[in-house]
């Protein structure tokens, strides 16, 4: 018998005897009684600290949480679903990449994971430029504002989820291909939360992390309000080989009546796609041959017959009106975008697109992170970052707890974590819902009022830092 199995034998043992004390009946107290004993009174394990979900955001905050000081005694447990499979460096680009933030990089510089990003494979954003299929209009941005005139960085999914498994320290356990079959949440911090795993085992806690996704069990065991809705889009993926080698620094993307298409840097000569479109054509997309899939993209990205004359015309007036009030802001040179060779064999794939968040993030004993807290449209490539955001500041919220002495489940604690979270997170989606719907029209009124605000924004200078710090914090 194992050390671990010896142990909840002898927990199991413990309560049968107390329960046989009390007086509970001999019938009761056997294999099956011991179990049901053990799931509610005497749990197999106890963690200070449960995160339920891996994933890049679950296993971030594993990280975040093993390298804290001031949690460095607590015994932290996170229960990932899937295999631990072994992973190298692909040849070949992976379809499923983040466009990690200023804030996310010295995030993760704070943790050690920066350095093995940059030493695997990560793509520096140096400007993007945004434009319609409507009209002439456009807005650009660059990353001045930082040290190293950096936007963001393009990597893939794989390569940060690595690089954070790699910085867990040892203290911090990670069991895989665990299921959790349900939660017992309290109502007040009185009691602890009790997990109850597929194979019978059971674990309390004094705090747990749900990051366990969009369709969060944990989010639906605390009987939290969800709100939310479907696009009726798809997102579809791909990496895409291009015409010839550039300086491919700059994330493109334009928006189309049907949803934005947009080219995401990851080597000189190679970029990454992510096109979301209304779910009829995305099941024609991903259909077509990957000779008439590449075509149909290039249109997509280079097709001006969508284009009304009669808002062109007004709106080159209004750039000759910026000129006049802001010289040389609105002047700015148009870069042309990269034609695309081909796309990948076998790299296309899609994903439903929508909107959701949980009213609170927070209840006794329990805090939501990542997707399992919102979900938003990949438009402005926000969604990991918030996650990641979320991890940083739940951190900081259980450091400052310890240091007043207060339980790590302390209700109100966790509140001052929801409070600064929803408050930037709440904005933000509100800012991606709207831009979404703003861009979802080819009503000529529509496209002119839009045309005219967006060249307005890119003239001022000062409106566009600001909006591209608020990206990247």
């Amino acid at each position: 018998m194992s050390l671990r199995l010896g142990l909840a034998w002898a927990s199991r043992g413990t309560c049968v005897a107390l329960l046989a004390q009390r007086g509970t009946p001999a019938s009761v107290v056997g294999l099956k009684g011991a179990r049901l004993a053990s799931s509610s009174t005497c749990p197999d394990h106890h963690y200070d600290l449960v995160i339920s979900g891996g994933g890049l955001v679950g296993f971030a905050m594993a990280c975040s949480l093993g390298h804290s000081q001031r949690l460095s005694d607590r015994k932290i447990l996170l229960l990932e679903g899937a295999p631990n499979k072994p992973w190298q460096l692909p040849e070949l680009f992976s379809n499923r990449v983040c466009a990690l933030n200023a804030r996310t990089r010295t995030f993760f510089r704070k943790l050690g994971v920066w350095e093995h990003i940059e030493h695997l494979r990560a793509q520096p954003v140096r400007r993007m430029q945004v434009w319609e299929s409507c009209s002439e209009a456009m807005i650009t941005f660059d990353g001045q504002e930082q040290d190293d005139s950096t936007i963001a960085h393009i990597v893939e999914n794989d390569v940060t989820l690595h690089s954070i498994k790699r910085q867990i320290p040892e203290h911090v356990e990670v069991e895989y291909e665990a299921k959790v079959e349900s939660y017992q949440i309290p109502k007040d911090t009185a009691s602890k939360v009790v997990l109850t795993l597929a194979d019978g085992r059971t674990i309390s806690t004094d705090l747990l992390i749900g990051a366990d996704g969009a369709k969060s069990l944990v989010r639906r065991s605390m009987g939290v309000q969800y709100l939310g809705w479907e696009y009726d889009q798809m997102g579809i993926v791909a990496t895409l080989q291009l015409s010839e080698a550039v300086d491919n620094t700059v994330a493109w993307q334009r928006f189309l009546p049907t949803g934005p298409v947009a080219l995401l840097p990851l080597s000189d000569d190679h970029s990454s796609l992510v096109w979301s479109t209304t779910r009829e054509q995305a099941t024609q997309l991903l259909g077509l041959p990957d000779e008439d899939f590449t075509e149909a993209l290039n249109r997509a990205i280079w097709d001006d017959s969508e284009a009304d004359s009669g808002v062109k015309s007004i709106h080159e007036a209004w750039l000759r009106v910026l000129e006049t009030v802001v010289p040389g802001e609105s002047a700015e040179i148009r870069q042309l975008p990269p034609s695309i060779a081909q796309v990948l064999p076998g790299t296309r794939g899609g994903f439903p697109l929508g909107l959701g968040h949980a009213v609170h993030y927070v209840s006794p004993r329990v805090a939501l992170i990542g997707d399992a807290a919102h979900r938003v449209h990949p438009l402005a490539g926000q969604g990991v970052n918030l996650g990641f955001g979320d991890v940083a500041a739940l951190t900081r919220c259980l450091e400052n707890s310890v240091l007043l002495g207060a339980q790590l489940g302390d209700e109100q604690a966790l509140y001052q974590y929801e409070k600064e979270r929803q408050k930037y997170n709440v904005a933000t989606m509100a800012s991606i819902d709207g831009l979404y719907r703003l861009y979802n029209s080819a009503s000529p009124p529509l496209v002119l009022l839009r045309s005219l605000g967006l060249s307005a924004v890119n003239a001022m200078s000062p409106l566009k830092r600001q909006i591209i710090l608020h990206a990247e914090s």
